[in-house]
């Protein structure tokens, strides 16, 4: 018997590492040329239009529904790194705006980090919460999906101010904290919803065995809800990724706070009229803010790809 086992085990064991490797060695390549091909397809496309497209722009009923085809307001491409390379001023002193627009990011990239790391540990604390206690969804949910309808843009000053008035000590509020708060308040969101919807999906044959052996709520969440989720979760970390990004964008804006990509956007989109080229090195900036987390949860994917056995959108 056990000789018998272990042949009809080898052949899984194998099955489930050939597609391990199939997905590392085959889908992670197309998945990059996928990517390179849509980022070529659209710089043709942006060409293309400024060659072709109306002085005007696409006018329909009085409103202007695509913008003007000029090179002060879509400038070339090329336009477009040669100004990232060049100084931000024309100050003796003044850094390459590359450089400008890394440490910004990175400063972005950081707030959006602490807003993460918070969003998801409270939108999994929420779904443990609701899943172990029908209660507590019934009561907790709809007040989750109305959170997400208060205005980002009209939320920001509030929680600055609010923040300002905390006080614990020597312990003072700082701006970007409540650019990180803001970050977790968009972050929580599609982890809870999508936590939820991973916890409860084992079959109910499968909870029933775990039943059946007495086995603890705890130890059927280890073992057998945790793995389940993990097809729901992983979409909802990047969307809390990208999420997190925005918020912290949006409310660097809000808030005035200096120092982020958010404020550089602001800064440099009133060169826009003798600087075409200027607004757009922060916009890159935050596109590659974007990336780096989009990329830090395909990491974490990485290490999950045992739990892998289909992604489903939250």
């Amino acid at each position: 018997m056990t000789q018998a086992g272990s042949v009809r085990t080898a052949p899984a064991r194998a099955g489930v590492a050939s597609r391990g490797r199939s997905w590392l060695g085959q889908g992670m390549p197309r998945r990059i040329l996928v990517g390179a091909l849509g980022v070529l397809a659209l710089a043709l496309f942006w060409e293309l239009y400024i060659f072709f497209g109306p002085a005007d722009g696409v006018i329909v009923g009085g409103i202007t529904v695509l913008p003007r085809a000029s090179e002060m307001a879509m400038p070339h491409l090329w336009v477009m790194l040669e100004r990232v390379l060049e100084p931000v001023t024309g100050g003796a002193n003044a850094i390459p705006m590359w450089q400008a627009v890394l440490e910004a990011s990175l400063f972005t990239l950081g707030i959006a980090a602490v807003g993460w790391i918070v969003g998801v540990t409270v939108g999994l604390a929420l779904a443990l919460l609701m899943q172990r206690f029908k209660l507590a969804e019934s009561a907790i949910l709809p007040w989750i999906i109305l959170s997400q309808t208060v205005p980002l843009i009209a939320l920001a000053p509030l929680v600055r101010r609010w923040g300002a008035q905390i006080e614990f000590g020597a312990f003072t509020w700082e701006n970007w904290m409540s650019v990180a708060l803001i970050a977790s308040y968009l972050a929580f969101f599609p982890v809870s919803i999508g936590a939820l919807k991973g916890l409860g999906s084992p079959d109910a044959n499968h909870v029933d065995l775990m039943h059946c052996y007495a086995v603890g709520w705890w130890k059927t969440l280890w073992r057998l809800r945790l793995p389940a989720s993990v097809g729901y979760l992983l979409p909802a970390l990047r969307l809390a990724a990208a999420s997190a990004v925005i918020g912290s964008v949006v409310a660097e804006v809000s808030i005035g706070l200096r120092g982020g990509i958010g404020r550089l956007i602001v800064e440099y989109a009133g060169a826009a009229g003798s600087d075409p080229g200027k607004p757009w090195a922060p916009i890159f900036g935050s596109v590659l803010v974007g990336l780096v987390a989009a990329g830090f949860v395909g990491l974490v994917s990485l290490f999950l790809r045992r739990f892998r056995r289909g992604e489903v959108a939250s």
